[in-house]
């Protein structure tokens, strides 16, 4: 009986964001169904986040596991968090995570996980893990089409990429490379995206489906010289009824006054804010739409904005119970859930991403930095997304956003874009089972050869490729040390 077999211990180690952390609690809450314990390991003050959502229902297969970070000048705990962090802290908590690698090696030490599964961002943890003979394997929390675009140009640099449907304006351009080359970007030397990549253990899992990627997962194999497994769009299940109850219900009554397919869901994710002058544009076009909008807003810590002072002048009046500004967090999946939500204008975070698709929300394009605009040129490719062009010098135009918002909700161009998004989801689900079969049994594989394998090292890297050796070999190996 499964039961009755030991289970599979799996460590598994998020980059500092809330947007890594969701999707490797999610693959986290998969696998524990399917006989894995699993150690979830962040800093406090990001486990305090996700403590409730565990405690719930996962007690039994989860453990929160709180990893000590260095307090550097300026960086006190509660910023050991890309959360609400001045932009010009990223690189100092990048410099205070790789310095806490000593710590994750005294926890694996301590857990003896069979598995590490570990995040873009720091390419010492396989390293770590390969030094307690423990396989490692990288999760990547981004689209496809947006890593294999990056190694493309990383190792090919001037060459095109070779599906035309996937591009980048002038004004976007140079932000991915910066965001490749980026001094932030890189750990002794080396960028340290392409280094997590090459040092994964013979495969890279990755948030995605082949029903909506497929091509890219295949070129992603190609370039990477690994096998890419898609573990699923990972989109955290909830109802509305979860939330009628605490301080957020009164969006759900007033979105149960609004019509069928009315109204759109206004959200830049939980990293990126918008500026005035967005701000501005954005307001405009959602007036001049005559759409029912709900818009969470949100401004960074310290910023003593409020929202009557950064929309335009008497916006809040003329729009009244057409619009709902929420100011911080919302409960995105269940307003998404909500019949009344005909268009989600999205920033094309790849969770959202997911998320839109799951739900079938027609999806809005608004890409503003990082992968978004290659996922954003990927939705359109696909047909479940409808773009906000920019004018010529990257800038949003009021009424560009109030066309397309027109286009998708009231002449009835989401029409389309909904049936697209049922036919995917649909095979999406009718292979989920199968899917998360194959992922287990790759991972499974991968923990058997632990026993019988010599992980070698070269000048302290991990060297990817498994060796085969016998027991008295490993032995022989073992005594010369």
């Amino acid at each position: 009986m499964e039961s009755q077999q030991r289970k599979t211990n799996v460590f598994m180690f998020p980059w500092l964001a809330h947007g890594h952390i969701s999707p490797f609690l999610e693959l986290a809450k998969t696998l524990s169904k399917r006989n894995f314990n699993i150690y979830l390991c962040s800093t406090r003050v990001n486990l305090s986040c996700i403590e409730k959502k565990v405690a719930e229902k996962y007690s039994h297969s989860i453990t929160l596991v709180e990893i000590k970070v260095p307090t550097l000048p300026g960086l006190p705990q509660n910023y050991h968090t890309t959360k609400n962090l001045p932009s010009h802290l990223m690189p100092t908590l990048k410099t205070a995570f790789d310095r806490s690698a000593n710590n994750l090696s005294k926890l694996l030490k301590t857990f003896k996980p069979d598995l590490l599964i570990y995040d873009t961002i720091q390419p010492w943890a396989p390293v770590i893990a390969s030094k307690h003979d423990i396989p490692a394997v990288a999760f990547v929390a981004t689209s496809a089409t947006m890593t294999s675009f990056m190694l493309h140009r990383y190792k090919y640099p001037g060459t095109e990429f070779p599906f035309k449907d996937i591009y980048l304006n002038d004004h976007e351009d140079g932000n991915l490379v910066h965001l490749i080359q980026s001094s932030e970007n890189h750990y002794k030397g080396k960028n340290r995206f392409f280094e997590c990549l090459k040092r994964s253990s013979g495969m890279i899992l990755i948030k995605s489906l082949n029903e909506i990627e497929g091509k890219y997962i295949d070129h992603l194999s190609l370039l990477a010289k690994k096998k890419i497994v898609p573990v699923g769009p990972l989109v955290e299940t909830t109802t509305t009824t979860t939330i009628l109850e605490d301080e957020h219900s009164h969006i759900i009554e007033w979105l149960d006054k609004k019509g069928f397919g009315s109204t759109v869901f206004v959200s830049f994710g939980s990293e990126y804010f918008l500026s005035k002058e967005e701000m501005e544009e954005m307001a405009h076009g959602l007036e001049l739409s005559g759409v029912n909008f709900i818009w969470v807003v949100r401004f960074p810590v310290g910023e003593k904005t409020s929202v009557e002072e950064a929309m335009p002048k008497g916006f809040l009046k003329r729009v009244g119970e057409k619009g709902l500004i929420i100011q911080g967090w919302a409960p995105q999946v269940q307003i998404l859930e909500h019949p009344s939500i005909g268009g989600f204008v999205s920033h094309c975070g790849w969770s959202s991403v997911m998320e839109g698709i799951k739900y079938c929300i027609p999806i809005i394009t608004v890409p503003m930095h990082l992968d978004q605009p290659v996922n954003a040129r990927l939705l359109t490719e696909i047909g479940v997304g409808v773009e906000v062009k920019r004018d010529g010098s990257g800038k949003l135009v009021r009424e560009e956003v109030a066309r397309v918002v027109k286009e998708v909700v009231v002449d009835k161009g989401g029409d389309f874009v909904r049936k697209r998004e049922r036919q995917l989801s649909e095979k999406a689900r009718m292979r989920e089972e199968e899917r998360m079969d194959g992922v287990v049994e790759e991972l499974l594989q991968l923990c058997r050869k632990r026993k019988n394998i010599i992980r070698p090292q070269i000048n302290g890297l991990l060297i990817p490729k498994v060796v085969e050796m016998t027991p008295n070999a490993v032995l022989s190996m073992t005594k010369s040390k």
